[in-house]
């Protein structure tokens, strides 16, 4: 059964929302009015999915949401009565993962929940690979400068230069680019 955080961002009254999603098996972990407290909750009740019911979405929720998304990411549903192409792109640049126009019944949340827990996890897995590459890039700069200086100083090859490299990573049990990390940084105390 997913937990689901309810924001209310309008005036008007959420009670049907609410009823929807627990006719349709979900359970309300709290009901938080306008965006100032969404972060607060999602760290203290840790729902499955946030679900945002807005006239249009505003500056100041749009800015929590992006905060939330840095420190507490979560799938995020948000239902609109605007869909304008603009706020649509801003809602789902602060992290949207639905943008729903108009409400719906308690039949059509659950795949409308489905798709926000998906592409937020599809997302997820983009942004793991994406951190994992920029690593990657960022070693071999490491490992190639450290080549470099290896094969300034030591006048050694850039496959001697390595080897260098992979052998002292070896000996200490640690990664090549942190050996590399090490070179440099002494490299530059010893001038």
């Amino acid at each position: 059964m997913l937990r689901v955080l309810l924001v209310n961002d309008t005036a008007k009254a959420i009670g049907a929302l609410r009823d929807a999603l627990e006719h349709a098996g979900y359970t309300v972990t709290a009901e938080v009015t306008g965006a100032a407290a969404l972060l607060r909750a999602v760290e203290t009740q840790r729902p499955d999915v946030v679900i945002i019911d807005t006239e249009s979405p505003s500056r100041d929720t749009l800015e929590q949401l992006a905060v939330m998304g840095h420190a507490a990411p979560r799938p995020v549903v948000m239902f609109a009565d605007r869909g304008e192409p603009q706020l649509i792109r801003d809602a789902v640049g602060a992290g949207v993962t639905a943008y729903v126009v108009d409400h719906v019944g308690a039949d059509k949340l659950a795949p409308i929940i489905e798709l926000a827990l998906a592409r937020f996890e599809e997302e997820a897995k983009l942004k793991k690979r994406l951190a994992d590459v920029e690593q990657q890039l960022a070693d071999r700069k490491l490992i190639d400068r450290a080549k470099g200086i290896l094969m300034d100083k030591r006048g050694l090859s850039e496959a001697e230069a390595f080897s260098t490299l992979r052998d002292q990573a070896m000996k200490q049990g640690i990664k090549i680019a942190e050996v590399a990390r090490q070179l440099i940084a002494m490299s530059g105390l010893l001038g």
